[in-house]
């Protein structure tokens, strides 16, 4: 009895402590005000752009100021946004972009694999396109993950994901 007792209240602080990936959230606050309608949907940068995805294509990247300046050090110069963004660039420090997305350390994603697979950045993140401020849209939980691996036809081995232990 005690052992189902234990094994509940476990249980019970172990979902208590994750992250519920199904639902929307609101927006984190941002250090600088960025919307992705005005650079792709207006300018017509792409993904990739701005998100490469350097080996082992684990992860999309975040740009550096560099690749911002490119534009911004002679477009908007005057805007108190663009001078801060100017001032980290002159400092070599990266913008501390809040994270929008994240899947759990025990889940292995690789970008690469998903791209590679026809997998479009939409299909997880949402008409990112579309929005001027960016919010988590997408639900991101295993069962979405397996429901979009079964209309694919792609595997939903456990060991696909999840590390072995």
């Amino acid at each position: 009895m005690w052992k189902a007792l234990w094994l509940a209240a476990l249980a019970a602080l172990c979902a208590a402590q994750l992250p519920d990936l199904k639902i929307e959230r609101t927006a984190p606050e941002q250090p600088l005000p960025f919307s992705h309608k005005q650079h792709v949907s207006t300018n017509g940068m792409k993904c990739q752009q701005c998100h490469p995805v350097p080996d082992p294509g684990d992860f999309a990247t975040l740009p550096k100021t560099a690749l911002c300046m490119g534009c911004h050090s002679s477009v908007k110069t005057d805007s108190p946004h663009i001078k801060k963004l100017a001032g980290l660039h002159a400092e070599n420090k990266r913008v501390p972009w809040a994270g929008v997305y994240r899947v759990p350390d025990w889940v292995s994603f690789s970008h690469r694999k998903h791209v590679t697979s026809g997998a479009s950045c939409e299909d997880c993140h949402g008409p990112v396109a579309e929005r001027a401020v960016l919010r988590r849209e997408k639900d991101l939980s295993m069962a979405a993950c397996m429901d979009c691996h079964r209309a694919k036809r792609a595997s939903n081995d456990c060991l696909l994901c999840h590390d072995q232990r």
